[in-house]
C-alpha cells in the first residue's frame, strides 16, 4: 500500500502542534507551582494528578466533553445511524449524556466535599478509607483494567485508521501516538492533558463539520431515497431486554472512571463540579450529531456503483470503519484529510487521559497507601512519571499484539458496571450499611458471575444462562447485567448486616474478624444500649460508657 503523503504531513502537523500545546502548558504550569509551594508548601504530586484543585469551568467541560467525545464515541455514533437509526444511535448520545448529568447530580459533590471540602484525590479513595487500604486497592485491579483496555482498544483503532486512509503501518502508527499522548502528560499532568483537549476538541467539531457539505453533496447519495428510509428504527421485541440493559450499562457503568472523577476533583469547589458534568452532558448531546449526519447520508448512499470503494458495505468489518470510509471515498482528498484530524484528535484526547488516570490510581492509591506511606513528594514525582511511561507501553503493546482487544474492553466496562458501580454507590450512601466482609463478598460474586454469563467478543462461553437465551445466536435476551449489578447491591447490604450482627452480638469472638471491622468493646456497647432501651439500667448515663476508668466510649457508636 503506498504512504499518502499529504495526509502524513497533515497528521504530522496536527501532532506538533497538540505536542507543542501540551509543552508549553507544562512548562508554564511548573513554573507557576514553583511560585505556590514557596507560598503555601503545595504538594506536587497531587499537582500533577489534579492541576492543583484550580480547573477553571471553561476548561474543565471542554477536557471532560473532549474525553468523553472519544474516537468510539465518534465512530460508534456514526455506525449506530448507518445501521439502526436513531433508537440505536441514541443509546451512545443520550446514554454518555446521562451518566454526565447522574454523576454531577449524585457522585460528584460528595466525592469533592470529602475531607472538609478538600476532596478525595482519586476514585479509589473513600474505598480505602472505608474498607482499609488493602481491601480497597483489591478495586484498582478492575479500575486499572478498564483503563488499561479502553487505551488499547483507542490505540487500535487510530493505528487501523491511519492504516486504511494514509498507508501507514499499524504498529508505526500506534508507537507514535502514544509517544506524542506521553511526552506532553510527562511534561504538565492534568494542566497539559487539559488544555491539548482543549485544541482536540475544537479540531473534532471544526473538521466533523466541514466534511458535511462535502459528503451531503456527492453524486453517490440518493437525496431522494432519503424519505423512503425509517430514521427512528425498530427495537424487536426478543431485543428489548438486552436494549435496556446496554442503555443502563452506558449510562451507569460511565459513572465509577477515574477519567471522569480526576476532572471532577480537579475542580475548584463542589458546585463548580456539578455544572461541570450538566454542561459537558449538553456538550456530548452537540457533538453525537456531526457523526450522526454522516452516518445517515451514508446510509443513502451507492457504494457499489457512485464512489471508487466499488461494493456495498455489508461486512461488520466494513461497517466498522463506516466513518473512515465516508472520510476516504465521499470527501475530496483534502478536505478527508481534515477529517482525519477530527477523528485522530477524538482518540488522542481520551488516549492522554487513561494514562493519566491509571498511573494516579497506581501512585496515589498502591505505591504511597500500601506499600511506601513515606515517600518523600520528591519520590513520588518520579514514580509518577514511571508509571506514565509503564501504562501507556502497556496500553500499546496490547494494541499491537491482542486480537481480541475489543472483547476485552467490552467485558471490562460489564466489570466495571456490575462490580464497581455497586460499591461506588454504596461507600459514598450507604458507608453504614457496609462492610468489608460484604465489600469482598459482593466483589468475587459480581466477578465470577459476570464471566460465567459468556461474551461472544471472547469466545467465552454462557455457564449461566439467563431466561430468553437464543441458543442459536448464543446471545443473553435478559437484561442480565443489570440483575448482576442489583444483585451485587442486594448481596454486599445482606452480607454486612449479617457480619455486623455476628460479631457485634458475640455469636464470634472478635478474634475471628480477620479483617479488623469491628471494635472489641462493640458487643458491650450492644448489651449496655439494649438495656438503656428496655429501662432496666437507670443508673448509666446514656450518653457515655466508661470500660475500667478508661477512655469514655459513645454508647451507640457505628462499628468501623
Amino acid at each position: 500500500m503506498n504512504v499518502n503523503i499529504g495526509g502524513v504531513i497533515s497528521v504530522a502537523l496536527f501532532y506538533c502542534l497538540i505536542l507543542a500545546v501540551g509543552i508549553w502548558v507544562g512548562w508554564k504550569q511548573k513554573r507557576k507551582f514553583e511560585r505556590m509551594r514557596v507560598v503555601s508548601g503545595a504538594n506536587r504530586s497531587e499537582n500533577i494528578m489534579l492541576a492543583g484543585r484550580d480547573m477553571g469551568l471553561f476548561v474543565g467541560v471542554l477536557t471532560m466533553t473532549a474525553t468523553w467525545v472519544a474516537g468510539g464515541y465518534i465512530n460508534g455514533t456514526c455506525e449506530s445511524a448507518f445501521t439502526g437509526g436513531f433508537l440505536k444511535c441514541s443509546t451512545m448520545a443520550f446514554g454518555y449524556s446521562m451518566s454526565l448529568l447522574l454523576g454531577g447530580m449524585f457522585f460528584a459533590k460528595p466525592m469533592r466535599m470529602a475531607h472538609k471540602g478538600r476532596g478525595y484525590v482519586t476514585m479509589l479513595d473513600p474505598f480505602q478509607e472505608k474498607y482499609g487500604s488493602r481491601v480497597g486497592g483489591l478495586l484498582f485491579l478492575p479500575a486499572l483494567c478498564g483503563e488499561i483496555f479502553w487505551s488499547a482498544a483507542i490505540l487500535s483503532a487510530l493505528g487501523s485508521i491511519f492504516t486504511v486512509m494514509l498507508g501507514l503501518d499499524n504498529t508505526l502508527s500506534i508507537i507514535i501516538s502514544a509517544a506524542v499522548a506521553v511526552t506532553y502528560t510527562l511534561f504538565g499532568g492534568l494542566y497539559s492533558v487539559a488544555y491539548t483537549d482543549v485544541i482536540q476538541l475544537a479540531c473534532v467539531l471544526f473538521g466533523l463539520l466541514f466534511c458535511i457539505p462535502f459528503v451531503w453533496t456527492h453524486p453517490a447519495v440518493d437525496h431522494e431515497a432519503m424519505s423512503q428510509v425509517d430514521w427512528l428504527g425498530t427495537i424487536p421485541l426478543s431485543s428489548v431486554g438486552s436494549y435496556v440493559d446496554i442503555y443502563l450499562l452506558i449510562i451507569l457503568g460511565g459513572i465509577p472512571w477515574q477519567v471522569y472523577f480526576q476532572r471532577v476533583l480537579a475542580c475548584r469547589s463542589p458546585q463548580q463540579a456539578q455544572y461541570l458534568s450538566y454542561i459537558a452532558a449538553f456538550g456530548c448531546l452537540i457533538l453525537a450529531v456531526p457523526p450522526a449526519i454522516l452516518g445517515s447520508v451514508a446510509r443513502v448512499t451507492d457504494w457499489k456503483n457512485g464512489t471508487e470503494y466499488g461494493q456495498d458495505i455489508t461486512t461488520p468489518e466494513e461497517i466498522k470503519s463506516i466513518l473512515p470510509l465516508i472520510l476516504q471515498y465521499l470527501t475530496p482528498k483534502w478536505v478527508s484529510f481534515i477529517g482525519l484530524g477530527a477523528v485522530s484528535a477524538a482518540i488522542m484526547s481520551s488516549a492522554d487521559s487513561t494514562v493519566l488516570s491509571t498511573s494516579s490510581m497506581f501512585v496515589h492509591n498502591i505505591y504511597k497507601t500500601v506499600f511506601f506511606p513515606k515517600s518523600s513528594e520528591h519520590h513520588l514525582v518520579h514514580v509518577m512519571w514511571v508509571s506514565i511511561v509503564v501504562s501507556a507501553g502497556l496500553g500499546t503493546v496490547m494494541a499491537i499484539t491482542v486480537n481480541t482487544i475489543y472483547g476485552l474492553t467490552y467485558l471490562c466496562a460489564d466489570v466495571v458496571y456490575v462490580v464497581l458501580f455497586p460499591q461506588l454507590l454504596l461507600v459514598i450512601y450507604a458507608g453504614n450499611y457496609t462492610n468489608t466482609y460484604g465489600c469482598i463478598t459482593a466483589f468475587v460474586t459480581g466477578f465470577t458471575l459476570r464471566v460465567l454469563s459468556g461474551e461472544q467478543l471472547l469466545n467465552l462461553p454462557a455457564v449461566l444462562k439467563f431466561p430468553f437465551y437464543d441458543e442459536e445466536t448464543l446471545e443473553q435476551r435478559f437484561p442480565f447485567r443489570t440483575f448482576l449489578m442489583l444483585a451485587s447491591i442486594v448481596l454486599q447490604l445482606i452480607v454486612s448486616a449479617v457480619a455486623k450482627n455476628v460479631f457485634v452480638q458475640g455469636y464470634l469472638s472478635p478474634k475471628y474478624d480477620v479483617f479488623k471491622c469491628f471494635d472489641s468493646n462493640s458487643s458491650i456497647i450492644v448489651a449496655i444500649d439494649s438495656k438503656l432501651n428496655s429501662g432496666d439500667a437507670k443508673d448509666i448515663d446514656e450518653e457515655t460508657f466508661f470500660l475500667n476508668d478508661s477512655q469514655p466510649i459513645p454508647l451507640r457508636q457505628s462499628s468501623k
